[in-house]
């Protein structure tokens, strides 16, 4: 396969997942901010745009509105909703040759369709679209495409960008000091509030909410599912990765298996003292997988550097 092409494949899986998880966060904490009046909204506001990834001005006060436009609206924020649909798009016309009609279709009639504004009352019917919007892609994907190349690197992308989805709304458990979203709340944001009860029986506590977010092997939004579907489809794309006689050569796979056992090896109670800063770790291992990914499978075509000869 055409490097061109895989990496298509890779940034249209982690877009598509990118819209949903995003539309999943913003739909929680905006909703908390309307229900709640203890909490502050421009502290709480300011500490969800750091969660994501986005720089706001110090000196200017933050609203639910403001947070509405830069990450769901605004088409040239690389973290909002609007941007990653349009960049799905816009990679998968770039992969047309091997990208199906229906998801392309799919795909350009959610970005010719996405808003420029959404009314207050709209809001959460806006993030319902998203979500419906990103699962039939996706469905459209799991249903059609033949198990090859094409589908691990789809797959792959889709993976990192779960784990590393997961891990920001974790993270967002202690946005603010006053109040954060209930574990019942972050359950039912990820779909997994059902799943829970049939898993554990009873009302979500803080340990058990967390494993099933963290360490379930068998629920595929938790972080450890991700990971390990990560490094399936590394080990799909190349079958000898991560047998070497000594080691692991692959960057991206031992990114991935380090990640893994540290989720693994380590007691839920410890994770869940410091769990921004292992979330920040996962998020960490998801970028640096990403690059890895990046430098063996879509190497950059660096211009020739003409050099005169000594004479």
């Amino acid at each position: 396969m055409l490097s061109r092409i895989a990496e298509s494949l890779f940034w249209i899986g982690r877009y598509v997942e990118r819209a949903d998880g995003t539309s999943r966060i913003l739909d929680v904490h905006l909703q908390l901010l309307l229900e709640d009046p203890w909490i502050d909204e421009d502290t709480a506001c300011r500490s969800l745009l750091g969660v994501m990834g986005s720089e706001v001005p110090p000196e200017s006060e933050i609203t639910r509105g403001d947070v509405l436009s830069i990450l769901a609206l605004d088409r040239s924020h690389p973290a909002s909703i609007a941007y990653s649909l349009g960049a799905a798009r816009e990679n998968a016309r770039r992969a047309r040759e091997v990208v199906s009609t229906e998801l392309w279709e799919v795909l350009n009639t959610t970005r010719a369709r996405m808003p420029r504004k959404v009314a207050n009352e709209k809001v959460a019917d806006f993030f319902s679209w998203v979500r419906e919007r990103s699962a039939l892609a996706v469905g459209i994907v799991e249903s059609s495409t033949s198990r090859d190349e094409a589908y691990a690197f789809f797959t792959l992308g889709r993976s990192l960008e779960r784990a590393d989805m997961t891990a920001r709304l974790l993270a967002t458990r202690s946005l603010t000091e006053a109040s954060g979203p209930s574990w019942t709340t972050i359950l039912r944001s990820v779909g997994a509030y059902e799943a829970y009860l049939r898993t554990y029986r009873g009302m979500p506590s803080a340990r058990n909410a967390a494993e099933f977010l963290l360490v379930d092997r068998l629920f595929p939004r938790s972080i450890l599912f991700a990971v390990s579907r990560a490094e399936q489809c590394l080990r799909d794309i190349e079958p000898r990765a991560g047998l070497e006689r000594a080691g692991v050569a692959d960057i991206a796979l031992r990114q991935l298996g380090q990640i893994r056992s540290e989720l693994e090896y380590r007691a839920i109670a410890d994770i869940l003292e410091e769990l921004p800063r292992h979330m920040d770790a996962v998020q960490a291992a998801t970028s640096a997988t990403s690059e890895g990914v990046r430098q063996r499978y879509f190497p950059t075509n660096a211009a020739p550097n003409w050099v005169a000869e000594n004479s």
